[in-house]
């Protein structure tokens, strides 16, 4: 069997124009992107204006409703361009710039990694080279090499450091999302989780905006739970058309949920509890896989069917 040769292909072959043809090609495939960098995001619009200039696409990430901007470049990094995403940032008030580019320089790598590092955890920015590569003379197939990302190793230990000023219940709170985390990334049933916080939730992306999973860590009454969360924005249409499968959503999770059991907030819930003991190891261990159970149940039930309501 003779073996063929791989190279690399101009990406302008595919793509003529960035306006033209690259973005809106990101735009309808940008579960190519996700699948790269890990994050759920769900495109706004295309070329939203900044002043005098126009952001290439503006998304969301599902998993926090914040806002991210893609800048897109079909030739090698320049300062135009990251000075254009820094600007496109602060103007719409996004958390995450991802700058898409066929070549980086190791100067504006550097310059990527340095941000990263020097500021807060609520700010993410990725470099992301879009490669075209071919077997003799076969159709091109895209890769999207991410060569600069947020450094989660930098940003733990700035949190742990932090978190020495935090309540014992907040202390608590903080390793238990951490534990958590690996315990879920372990199963690698879910490809983004966020950054864990001392807090009593922790959220988990559905791939649609307003709507999300918020897990519970209430250690006033021991208990742990599963939350679908629903934002006002949506409640009105999606808590009738989620209720409207209640069958079909308890008999695959396999449990009675708790529906809306808080009628008078605008925003709405559907939740699922279980007691523990958070003074007792062994407890707090089967709390956290049951955490990691349901949450995988939750996310597969109704992320299939919050993708299928036009909102």
């Amino acid at each position: 069997m003779e073996l063929g040769i791989l190279k690399t292909v101009a990406a302008r072959i595919k793509w003529q124009s960035e306006a033209r043809d690259f973005t809106p090609w990101l735009a309808t495939n940008i579960h190519a992107l996700n699948e790269a960098i890990g994050l759920e995001l769900e495109v706004e619009n295309m070329e939203v204006r900044c002043g005098p200039y126009a952001a290439d696409i503006l998304a969301k990430d599902t998993g926090t409703d914040k806002y991210v901007i893609i800048e897109n470049q079909l030739e090698k990094t320049n300062h135009d361009h990251l000075g254009k995403a820094i600007t496109y940032a602060s103007v719409l008030d996004a958390s995450t710039i991802i700058w898409i580019a066929t070549d980086f320089t190791e100067e504006h790598k550097k310059a990527l990694d340095w941000l990263n590092d020097h500021t807060s955890d609520e700010i993410s920015i990725f470099g992301v080279q879009v490669e075209l590569w071919q077997i003799d003379q076969s159709n091109p197939a895209l890769r999207f090499n991410v060569i600069s990302r947020p450094n989660q190793a930098v940003r733990q230990a700035a949190r742990s450091k932090s978190s020495d000023e935090l309540s014992e219940n907040r202390k608590f709170q903080f390793d238990f999302w951490n534990r958590f985390k690996d315990k879920l990334a372990q199963t690698k049933k879910i490809p983004s989780l966020q950054t864990p916080r001392p807090q009593y939730w922790f959220d988990i992306s559905l791939g649609k905006s307003y709507i999300h999973i918020s897990n519970t860590c209430n250690t006033d009454v021991n208990t742990v739970g599963v939350r679908v969360y629903i934002s006002n924005k949506i409640a009105d249409t999606m808590l009738p058309y989620l209720e409207s499968k209640k069958e079909e959503i308890e008999a695959s999770i396999g449990h009675v949920l708790d529906w809306n059991p808080n009628p008078m907030n605008r925003d709405k819930v559907i939740v699922l509890l279980h007691p523990t003991d958070f003074s007792d190891p062994q407890k707090v261990n089967e709390a956290l896989d049951w955490l990691v159970t349901y949450s995988i149940k939750f996310r597969d039930t109704f992320s299939k069917l919050v993708r299928q309501i036009p909102l």
